[in-house]
């Protein structure tokens, strides 16, 4: 476009001032045309240049956002690059959280293991010393009867005289005999009553 405009200014500056032989009429004509063309030639010189300065404009808006659309990106993939790193830290603290979960999961099993047979034990224990305690009483209480036992058989031992040993002797009725032996079976069913039993 910037060719022509020149071309045409020059063909009618040309035929202008070659063409002085023709009459004012065209030679005036001429040169309104010329005025015409170089007022156009101008408009359109400013055209150009504004439509220069306006690309120039876009251009620079254009690298700005290329720019600022680079500096997204940028902090993007930083952000990207953060995020990924928090969510491997979390998932790392994650697992180790759930080790450690486990760890005192089966340290409470075995405590409660243990807690379980001490109790165990401590019942048994118990359950034991209580028998050995009503054992030990009723020992002690057999133990009291035995001695008064013990105490009756010589207290009529002290008592026997020897005119109750020839009686409990005397080989013909056999009565005394009789009632001796009936005390001796007596008293050796009350010492076998007496009988502590583990």
């Amino acid at each position: 476009m910037q060719t022509r405009i020149p071309r045409l200014v020059l063909l009618l500056a040309a035929a202008v001032y070659g063409g002085e032989a023709r009459g004012d009429a065209e030679h005036d004509r001429l040169r309104e045309a010329l005025r015409s063309a170089t007022i156009q030639a101008r408009q359109l010189e400013d055209q150009r240049a504004a439509s220069q300065a306006k690309l120039a404009e876009a251009e620079k808006e254009k690298a700005a956002l290329k720019a600022q659309i680079d500096a997204a990106k940028a902090e993007t993939r930083k952000l990207e690059k953060q995020h990924r790193e928090a969510v491997e830290e979390f998932n790392q603290r994650l697992t180790e959280r759930d080790e450690t979960l486990e760890k005192w999961k089966g340290a409470y099993e075995e405590a409660a293991n243990v807690a379980r047979a001490k109790d165990a034990e401590r019942a048994k224990f118990e359950s034991e010393a209580t028998a050995y305690k009503a054992s030990t009483k009723s020992c002690q209480a057999k133990n009291v009867q035995l001695v008064n036992e013990g105490k009756e058989i010589l207290n009529r031992y002290k008592k026997l005289t020897l005119g109750g040993a020839l009686v409990a002797t005397e080989p013909l009725t056999g009565i005394g005999r009789v009632d001796a032996q009936n005390f001796v079976q007596d008293y050796n069913d009350k010492l076998l009553d007496q009988k502590a039993t583990p």
